[in-house]
């Protein structure tokens, strides 16, 4: 057996509202959706962030043991973008919440971190330099040493 691909599956509170703030945030399209015709709910729906880059979100449904984050879930989505400080900007202007503002960091990318209204946390960041694990490690260590 073999993973073949892996699709972030994100519950959301209302999924008309999550289609349209990932559109405007990260310029996603839409590649289709479900409606459920008894209530109007996004049953499923799928969005490309870049080319082969796919994400998965369904409506909340409570009955089927399916919810929604009400707070933070402990699960963070790092995206690789060109302009981590513009599109925190965007997330902000969207309705999205900064935990962490862009900054250069010892790894060598420059990243910040939002939370989508939809109770859903977003590490992005763009590189700055190549930066081995080994150096990774030993700019860990001197952060640690003070």
């Amino acid at each position: 057996m073999a993973v073949k691909e892996c699709y972030p599956y994100l519950r959301v509170s209302d999924g008309h509202a999550a289609i349209q703030f990932y559109i405007q945030v990260f310029g996603a399209k839409e590649l289709f959706r479900l409606v459920d015709p008894a209530d109007g709910r996004i049953g499923h729906a799928e969005l490309e962030l870049a080319p082969g880059v796919v994400i998965m979100l369904s409506a909340a449904y409570p009955e089927l043991g399916i919810h929604a984050p009400t707070g933070p879930s402990g699960l963070g989505i790092h995206l690789h973008v060109d302009d981590a400080d513009a599109l925190l900007a965007r997330a902000a202007e969207a309705g999205g919440t900064v935990l962490r503002p862009a900054q250069t960091q010892f790894y060598g990318e420059r990243s910040g971190t939002f939370r989508d209204p939809f109770g859903h946390e977003w590490m992005v960041g763009h590189s700055v330099e190549e930066v081995s694990p080994a150096e990774m490690q030993r700019r860990w260590d001197s952060m640690a040493e003070g």
